[in-house]
């Protein structure tokens, strides 16, 4: 069992920046593959990025390409999202997920555990 918990949502301005952590409960956190995911309202959750337990393989959705970095510290049982260059469309509650598996996927239905989100509102 895993359990996460995201933070570092807030309020910021388009252009700017904010660092979302999320972590993780469990010995075996090294061996999940992590991702973001986000949901505006009236819309699906979409995949942000991943990255794999297996040689931290990154992954990232053509929105955010470039704008966005994921990253992971497994000694601190922690995945981070850097988000720069926000837009007004990035805004959205962001979670975090994981699965015990080393392949990357975009599917939402394939992560087993989820953090309650967190809000990111970008002022245009």
């Amino acid at each position: 069992q895993v359990q996460l918990v995201e933070s570092g949502g807030g309020l910021v301005q388009a252009g700017g920046s904010l660092r979302l952590p999320c972590a993780a409960s469990g010995r075996t956190f090294s061996r999940y593959t992590m991702a973001w995911f986000r949901q505006a309202p009236g819309k699906e959750r979409e995949f942000v990025a991943s990255i794999t337990w297996y040689r931290d393989r990154t992954y990232y959705a053509e929105s955010v390409q470039g704008r966005f970095i994921i990253s992971r510290d497994n000694a601190k049982n922690t995945v981070y999202l850097q988000m720069n260059s926000l837009k007004h469309e990035d805004t959205a509650v962001y979670y975090c997920a994981a699965r015990p598996i080393t392949d990357y996927t975009n599917l939402p239905r394939e992560y087993d555990y989820w953090g309650q989100g967190t809000q990111v509102t970008v002022s245009s």
